[in-house]
């Protein structure tokens, strides 16, 4: 699993300096803003792929005395990262493409570099975002998932920029300028999205998703007379879910275990990667009574 998940890290950070390096050199030769907002977009994204291939070689580590819930979050943190140079990104881009829309020197060169690197930017976005949304689903990686999302933005983003091209090849040049706002626009839609799942998880948000396979599961058990105190929070591709359950009180301790094993077993099978705590308690009058009318209780 490890193996797999820094090997397709690692190609990316290869495929981002080659993207980054040869956007760059020919943006300088011609000019193109659109070019050189996408040599910077891919520049950030490098910084990304190396922040995502070191992230993915600690997430996995397992858990230890200072880390009692492992390290799963550095994947989130990553992510967090690199919607901050994203956001950055952005901001550059704005402020030279309304400059020169504003000053009236949008005049670029086109030739046919131009073209290469940006339909080549495309082939090897395509190629790589599916290559790391595979992975990322397969072992439910955030930091693999934000630099998935990376590349694809740049297979929107070069696209623009490719029409931006065509049509500055009929003279209308401010469209390079255009064209590279546009890319700002889906970049920061793209850092809006990554910002805020990351940060939900840094803040321990309950994922609803898991809330509800968790409630759907415990319904399907009659020896379940009631549940409380669902708690749900991720780290990564880890997550971790406590709740209680209240059994009947002639219930003896081998039934309440194996019952427990059996809830264990299917949800781990519905939240792959899951680690799960239940606490078993009698259907009785004393615990009716501590925690109060259980149907208000119950987490929806």
């Amino acid at each position: 699993m490890v193996k797999e998940k820094k090997r397709v890290a690692l190609i990316s950070v290869l495929a981002a300096i080659f993207l980054t390096g040869f956007k760059l050199a020919i943006g300088v030769l011609t000019g193109s803003l659109g070019i050189l907002s996408e040599a910077l977009h891919s520049g950030l994204d490098l910084i990304a792929a190396v922040i995502t291939f070191f992230s993915v070689r600690i997430s996995d580590k397992p858990a230890d005395k200072e880390h009692n819930y492992g390290h799963g979050k550095i994947e989130n943190f990553s992510a967090f990262i690199e919607t901050i140079l994203l956001v950055i990104t952005c901001v550059w881009i704005i402020y030279e493409a309304v400059g020169r829309l504003v000053s009236g020197k949008t005049h670029i060169e086109i030739t046919v570099w131009s073209y290469v690197v940006v339909i080549s930017s495309i082939i090897i976005d395509i190629t790589r975002s599916r290559a790391l949304s595979r992975v990322a689903k397969k072992y439910n990686s955030q930091a693999l998932e934000a630099d998935a999302l990376h590349f694809s933005t740049d297979i929107w983003s070069s696209a623009v920029v490719l029409l931006g091209l065509i049509c500055s090849n009929f003279g209308l040049f401010f469209a390079d300028s255009v064209a590279a706002l546009f890319v700002a626009l889906i970049v920061l839609f793209v850092s809006y999205k990554l910002g805020k799942r990351a940060t939900e998880v840094l803040l321990d948000k309950a994922p609803q998703e898991s809330i509800d396979k968790v409630m759907r599961i415990l319904k399907t058990y009659d020896e379940v007379m009631q549940f409380h105190g669902l708690k749900i929070r991720t780290a990564g591709a880890d997550t971790f879910i406590k709740f209680n359950i209240h059994l009947s009180p002639t219930s003896n301790i081998t039934d309440a275990h194996a019952l427990c094993d059996r809830i264990e077993k299917d949800l781990n099978a519905a939240i792959p990667r899951s680690e799960i705590y239940i606490h078993a308690e009698p259907q009785d009058s004393l615990h009716l009574q501590s925690e109060g009318d259980m149907s208000d209780k119950i987490i929806t």
